[in-house]
This record gives structure tokens, C-alpha cells and sequence, in this order.
């Protein structure tokens, strides 16, 4: 049995067991789009905190979960008579074959369609002919903030609209910092709070130039700053001492000490 065949036995398999549960299980014949929709985003958060630990046996088991998720609306939806699997898989493969026209892919007969020796088209310029009314208007609103800048800077690159090097993007971060400087001088906290708001718009792009998710970088920030305070409250407490009554300079030294025994890790 070929690796895809495989695949699709897996996902019968899954088909099979959501119908049954749907039917007999008190809570899956109860679910609802709406009632799974804070579920699915828990998981999606899940398995991106397997990819920043690098953890595959985790993402494989989120993965799966996510797997489960999906094909769970597409039977709710089938159920209430909206859409189809196949017409959700159907549509994304469409749209994957519209959006590489310098790719030979297969249509829904199976007969390859484009594949012409033209460069790849500016993808932001293929979705505006597909019906959408602005560049921006793929980025969801509810998106976390940080993930919401990269992608509103990404469309915007998509046709064009970018700094022209990294020393652009750089000379576009100090310029914001002066910026701020000013507000905090002025003593204007709603000016203060607009400038500080353009320095991160402005870090995020030079962290595109540089090549690097802003998002990833702070997530992974996050967890070294967790680790590291983790071990400072143990380090205390194996003192015999509660982290709080510490005062700043041995707090200080428990943070040099978890650096230092937690650096070779977290490198």
C-alpha cells in the first residue's frame, strides 16, 4: 500500500469513527460550528507550542487533534446541508492550481493545467483578481496582534509596497525611537502609546528583513523568560525562602545563575 493510499485509508477511518460518535456519543451529536470553534483555536495554539519546542511526537498527537477538528465541521456542515468535504478540498485545490499558473498542477479531472515557463506571479495581485476589494482584506481581524502586523506587512510587500534593504527597515526603527523619545518628553501618554505602537510596527518589519518572525522570536522569548523565572522561584524555595520576600539584588543574582545554568538549553 503506497504512502497515499495509506493516508486516505487513515482519513476513511476517521470519516468513520466521527459518524458513529455523531450518532451514539452524547457529545459529539451535540457539537456545533460554533460550540467547537474556542476548542479548535486552543488546539491550533497547542500545536504551534509543539513547533516552537521542536517536539514532534507533540505536534503528531496536535496534528492529529487538528485533523479531527476539521473534518468534524466539514460533517457538521454536510449534516446541515451547507457544503461538502469534497467541495471544501475540491475549492482549496483550485485555488492552489489558480495561484500557480507556472506550475503544471491537476485539475479535478486529473489533467494538468499550467506549468508555463513564466516566473511566479505576485500572489497578493492573483487574490485582488479573485474577487477581493483590498490587498488587506485576507488578514482576519481577530488575528493576535503581533501575528496581525507581520501579515498586514506581508500583503502590503506582496505588491510592492516594502523598504528597498535592511538598512531602510533599520533607519525606520531609529526614526520611531526618536519619535518616541520626543512623546515621552512632551509627557503625552496617547502620543507616547501611538509612538511606541509605530517602534514595534517598525521592529516587526526589520525583523522581516533580517528574515525573522517577530512572533517566533518573542514566543520563544516568552518561554526562555518562563524558564528562567521558574528556576529562580525553585532556587528560592530550596532556600527555604518564599521568591517574593527576596529583595532585587538577590533576585538579580538568581536570574545571572538561571542564565547560566539554563543558557547551553535554551541556546
Amino acid at each position: 500500500m503506497s504512502n497515499t493510499e495509506s493516508s486516505l485509508t487513515a482519513f476513511e477511518r476517521l470519516g468513520r469513527i466521527l459518524d458513529i460518535l455523531r450518532v451514539e456519543c452524547p457529545w459529539d451529536s451535540v457539537q456545533t460550528i460554533d460550540s467547537l470553534r474556542y476548542l479548535t483555536i486552543e488546539e491550533t495554539y497547542e500545536f504551534s507550542e509543539a513547533i516552537l519546542a521542536k517536539d514532534y511526537s507533540e505536534m503528531r498527537k496536535e496534528l492529529g487533534d487538528l485533523f479531527m477538528h476539521l473534518m468534524f465541521y466539514a460533517k457538521i456542515a454536510e449534516d446541515e446541508h451547507k457544503f461538502t468535504t469534497e467541495e471544501a478540498i475540491h475549492g482549496i485545490c483550485d485555488k492552489l492550481v489558480s495561484r500557480h499558473p507556472h506550475i503544471a498542477l491537476p485539475d479535478r479531472n486529473g489533467n494538468l493545467q499550467g506549468g508555463s515557463d513564466n516566473a511566479a506571479p505576485l500572489w497578493e495581485k492573483v487574490k485582488m483578481k479573485e474577487g477581493r476589494k483590498s490587498i488587506l482584506e485576507g488578514v482576519p481581524s481577530s488575528l493576535p496582534t503581533l501575528v496581525k502586523s507581520i501579515r498586514l506587512q506581508e500583503k502590503a510587500a506582496g505588491v510592492g509596497y516594502e523598504f528597498p534593504s535592511v538598512e531602510h527597515a533599520f533607519n525606520k526603527v531609529k526614526e520611531e525611537y526618536s519619535e518616541l523619545q520626543e512623546a515621552i518628553e512632551e509627557g503625552d501618554k496617547q502620543h507616547m502609546e501611538e509612538e511606541f505602537g509605530d517602534l514595534l510596527f517598525a521592529l516587526v518589519k526589520w525583523g522581516r528583513h533580517l528574515g525573522l518572525n517577530a512572533d517566533d522570536a518573542l514566543s520563544r522569548t516568552n518561554q526562555k523568560f518562563k524558564s528562567r523565572f521558574s528556576y529562580m522561584e525553585q532556587a528560592a524555595g530550596s532556600q527555604g525562602r518564599n521568591f517574593s520576600d527576596l529583595d532585587i539584588e538577590e533576585m538579580r543574582s538568581l536570574w545571572k545563575e538561571a542564565k547560566k545554568n539554563l543558557g547551553k538549553q535554551q541556546s
